[in-house]
C-alpha cells in the first residue's frame, strides 16, 4: 500500500513505509523511511530536491509533520538520466532537533 509523503511540496508515492521515533537529547523526534519509484523523467527534479538536505516533511494519513534532515539514502540505480528508466529510491528522513512543531 502506498503512503503520501509530501517533501518540500513534492508529493511522494512511498511504499515499505515507517514511521518510528528516535531520541535525541532527551526528545522524541519523528524518522520515517520509505521507498518511491523515481522515473527518468522525474529524475532531476528529485535530484535537486534531495540535494538540498533541508526538508518540510507531510505525511497526511498519519497527521505527521515536522523538519527533517537525510539520515540514509540510496537508490537502486544510477542511470535515470537515460530514457525510460525507473529506479528505487529508499530514503530515511529524520527531525530536525531543536525545531518547534
Amino acid at each position: 500500500m502506498n503512503t503520501k509523503v509530501v517533501v518540500n511540496g513534492m508529493e511522494l508515492a512511498a511504499y515499505d513505509y515507517e514511521h518510528r521515533y528516535s531520541e535525541k537529547d532527551g526528545k522524541q523526534l519523528h524518522e520515517i523511511q520509505f521507498k518511491f519509484p523515481v522515473t527518468s523523467e522525474t529524475y532531476h527534479d528529485v535530484a535537486v530536491l534531495l540535494y538540498k538536505d533541508d526538508f518540510h516533511v507531510e505525511v497526511p494519513d498519519e497527521d505527521i509533520v515536522f523538519d527533517a534532515t537525510i539520515k540514509q539514502y540510496s537508490t537502486s540505480i544510477t542511470n535515470l538520466y537515460e530514457k525510460n528508466q525507473v529506479g528505487e529510491y529508499s530514503l530515511v528522513l529524520e527531525e530536525k532537533a531543536g525545531v518547534a512543531r
